[in-house]
């Protein structure tokens, strides 16, 4: 057996964070997913939606929230009298006084950030007994997390986030990275299908068009940086999105669909000049990321481990790329710890430069979109370049308005051998090398030789 092939004989298990703003489609999403996956032959786990659980236990998440008492508390400040700079207490037993009421105002921040703690920590608690019983499974797992611990990220303001993560030890890396699999964002109705915007049908929300466009927004923010988020937007009728939705996640699992659903999503790369300002960029996140090419048993497949991480944190994947009979490349990826991706090292393929990029990630027009920065050291073709990348069902004009209009997008290059990391990554000049991959599939053989159709090379980085 070779080295890298106990992965594939692993039973697999697959955690998805399936998360949205209001009125995205997340509950019945999840019932046609647990479906369709059922009749794979999968075994599914749901996880519930912890704050739901909470909520419709009796909590009231207002009872919570400050807000209306401190506007109380500064009405009363207005027309309070004052001693030595403090205001004078009230002995009005019917009125409370500004310091009893800043004093409420106090204690409700207090219970309301221990109610978001205790409702990770219980979200947490939830998933890993999922997750467990997920392990002792015989069958292919799928879990699917209605909503994930980034998600808790969105209703409070950063400092409290920060003060939350340092108390409990808590890093990005390993609660959005390492912690799930696959990231699904349900766009809300109230984003580009406000009329179907309803709240008639959810016993735990009120909000109105604006809040859950806001509420929106923010979910999906919350989650920037994953490797594999998937952003279903409203683009198409309902019917089409929950397709879209399973769509993504079988490509995720190289699962192969048939004509059962429609491919609409495809991977699209683009290549972008400089120089880049960081102030014209909405909310993103940076990583540096690191690909190691292994050995394989022949030029058809390709094996490479990558590793991704922040502030020292790190996340570490192995992927396999082969070709399919139907002419599809089909990608296994597995999540690995860092002792297995430290021992899988001994299989480095010397014919290949490790490669180094700064990865940028962040939303434009509810389109998610990586900016991968080649770094040094590097082989000269690689100074300079950088390559944007996308998942997308748009096309034409429409695909057009989605691209970020701050950046010089010279031009696509999805599917152009001269792009590919594994060729990018080539030690020898590509015009003396046999490694030289045109596709894993569709070679013109000619004379013992391997030629491409249409092929333009890139040197120095021009085409």
């Amino acid at each position: 057996m070779k080295p890298t092939d106990n992965l594939m004989d692993q039973h697999r298990v697959y955690k998805l964070v399936l998360t949205g703003g209001p009125c995205g489609g997340k509950t019945t999403g999840q019932t046609r997913l647990c479906t369709f996956f059922e009749n794979l032959g999968w075994k599914v786990y749901r996880v519930p939606e912890t704050a739901s659980v909470l909520l419709s236990g009796g909590i009231k998440f207002n009872d919570l929230t400050p807000d209306e008492l401190l506007h109380n508390a500064n009405e009363k400040l207005e027309i309070t009298s004052f001693k030595d700079g403090v205001p004078v207490h009230s002995v009005d037993l019917n009125a409370k006084c500004p310091r009893c009421l800043a004093a409420e105002v106090n204690k409700k921040r207090h219970d309301a950030y221990n109610f978001q703690v205790n409702l990770l920590k219980t979200m947490i608690q939830i998933e890993n007994t999922y997750f467990e019983l997920a392990k002792s499974c015989r069958r292919n797992c799928l879990i699917i997390c209605d909503r994930g611990v980034m998600d808790a990220s969105a209703y409070i303001d950063t400092d409290k986030w920060e003060r939350m993560k340092n108390a409990n030890g808590w890093n990005e890396i390993e609660m959005r990275d390492n912690r799930y699999n696959q990231i699904v964002h349900m766009v809300s109705a109230a984003n580009g299908a406000e009329e179907f915007y309803s709240t008639e049908d959810h016993s735990c929300r009120s909000e109105g068009v604006d809040l859950a466009r806001e509420l929106d927004y923010k979910s999906a923010a919350a989650w920037i940086g994953h490797p594999y988020f998937d952003v279903i937007d409203n683009s198409t009728d309902f019917d089409a999105k929950v397709n879209r939705m399973i769509e993504c996640v079988c490509q995720k699992l190289s699962i192969d669909t048939g004509d059962r659903l429609l491919r609409t999503s495809r991977k699209l790369k683009f290549l972008v000049s400089g120089p880049l300002s960081d102030i014209q960029f909405p909310s993103f996140q940076d990583f540096n990321v690191v690909h190691h090419y292994l050995q394989t048993s022949g030029q058809r497949v390709q094996t490479r481990l990558r590793k991704r991480g922040q502030n020292g944190h790190w996340s570490y994947i192995h992927t396999t790329r082969r070709p399919h009979v139907h002419g599809q490349s089909i990608e296994v990826k597995t999540q690995l710890t860092q002792r297995d991706y430290l021992n899988m090292l001994a299989q480095k393929d010397d014919a290949h430069f490790t490669i180094f990029k700064k990865r940028r990630c962040f939303l434009v027009n509810n389109q998610y979109f990586q900016l991968d920065i080649y770094q040094e050291p590097s082989h000269p073709r690689c100074r300079g370049l950088m390559l944007l990348e996308t998942y997308t069902s748009l096309e034409g004009d429409y695909l057009k308005r989605s691209l970020p209009k701050f950046l010089n997008i010279v031009k696509e290059v999805t599917g152009e051998p001269s792009y590919s990391m594994y060729n990018l990554s080539l030690k020898e000049d590509w015009n003396n090398t046999k490694k030289f991959c045109y596709s894993l599939h569709d070679l013109i053989i000619d004379d013992g030789q391997k030629h491409p159709a249409n092929m333009k090379m890139l040197v120095n980085g021009k085409a």
